[in-house]
């Protein structure tokens, strides 16, 4: 039996994080849910995931700090990044920082699906490759 992919979900409010679970689930993800960046920097150390959907502005710790954690640990996880505050050089940023794909809110579901499937594809490995060098 094949496993399902499983996507972290980072977001510091409860009802997108709710809600994204219901819409992974329905597409035959596996979801793991997190509030705060410490937490799924812990989660991903111990337990690595296929691709984790990362809010930028949270709290305590933000996106891109989590990003920038990632990169440190060298957990090399795809990450789409979310946003309802788009500034300007966000997404130049976030791909920079090795995002695979930058998605505004309110999330399309079409747009969320097709950058996961990008992002779990090998295609998606070597597109990101590509914008680094």
């Amino acid at each position: 039996m094949k496993r399902s992919p499983v996507i972290a979900v980072l977001d510091d409010e409860p009802q997108l994080r709710k809600a994204l679970r219901r819409l992974l689930v329905v597409h035959g993800f596996a979801v793991v849910t997190f509030e705060r960046g410490e937490d799924v920097l812990s989660a991903l150390t111990a337990h690595p995931m296929d691709c984790l959907l990362l809010d930028l502005r949270m709290p305590e710790m933000s996106g891109y700090e989590v990003m920038e954690g990632l990169s440190a640990r060298g957990i090399s996880t795809p990450v789409i990044v979310l946003s309802a505050h788009g500034e300007p050089d966000t997404d130049e940023r976030v791909r920079d920082l090795g995002a695979a794909a930058y998605l505004t809110k309110p999330v399309d579901e079409t747009a969320l699906l097709s950058a996961i499937a990008g992002a779990l594809s090998a295609e998606s490995t070597l597109w990101n490759s590509k914008l680094s060098s």
